[in-house]
């Protein structure tokens, strides 16, 4: 395996479908090195891997859950260690397990708020240590509009959610006298299997430009994010979703 010198090395988590495996094209056509996360689905991870490989780019898969703060912090030194550096993280992974909140089991509650928020924790804080070394990096990490505006049997998710671009607000005062910038993409409505089961129609008549997005809509916004001409914007919230709200 040889690395470019001035290649970018990116971690992203849940990488093996959806806008994770978009933000992982995305970012390996912008040049980085593409370090694909995934906790179960390794055809799903292998498939992206394989996509990046198709438009000359370069990576490798590491299975891991990002609710493990001790496997986290490993992989965070492995990479490093092996690559020299961590440029770019990109804190994509979470799930869902909608319920009202009243019939809603702890396993439930805590599991979305693992995934998201915590696992942003256990990522973030390792990579911003490598990172300060180097006195520059990105990371952004993918909310939901369910952040912003409540949704019914979502309790768990919003909460998550929102914790997520709280914390990257807090985080990015912290850090961007060091060169790090850290901001969050709150996706609406996207075609992905977390939408499989809504009514399309019913879906389109919420939107203002009346259709779905693409994960490679929301895959652009990070990428730019990433990008030095973004190198201004730090603790920002950015909303693809449509015109929704």
């Amino acid at each position: 395996m040889t690395i470019e010198k001035e290649q970018e090395i990116a971690i992203i988590t849940g990488g093996s479908k959806g806008i994770g495996r978009a933000i992982c094209l995305e970012l390996a056509r912008c040049g980085a090195y593409v370090v694909i996360n995934y906790m179960g689905d390794k055809q799903g991870a292998e498939k992206t891997l394989a996509h990046v490989e198709e438009l000359g780019g370069q990576g490798e898969i590491y299975q891991f859950d990002v609710r493990d703060c001790k496997a986290a912090e490993k992989v965070v030194e492995d990479v490093a260690g092996r690559l020299g550096a961590i440029d770019i993280l990109i804190n994509n992974a979470g799930i869902i397990a909608d319920g009202l909140f009243i019939m809603m089991p702890p396993e439930n509650w805590q599991s979305v708020i693992d995934t998201s928020l915590n696992g942003f924790y256990n990522m973030s804080r390792p990579v911003i240590e490598k990172m300060v070394r180097k006195r520059k990096g990105a990371i952004v990490s993918i909310s939901s509009a369910s952040s912003l505006v409540a949704n019914r049997g979502q309790a768990n998710y919003s909460a998550a959610k929102a914790g997520l671009n709280a914390a990257s607000k807090a985080v990015s005062s912290e850090v961007a006298r060091l060169g790090i910038r850290v901001n969050v993409v709150a996706p609406g409505l996207i075609e992905t299997d977390m939408i499989q089961d809504v009514p399309r129609d019913h879906i389109k008549n919420m939107i203002p430009m009346a259709r779905i997005g693409r994960p490679e809509e929301v895959a652009r916004v990070v990428g730019f994010l990433c990008s030095d001409a973004a190198s201004y914007m730090t603790g920002q919230v950015i909303s693809v979703n449509g015109g929704m709200f």
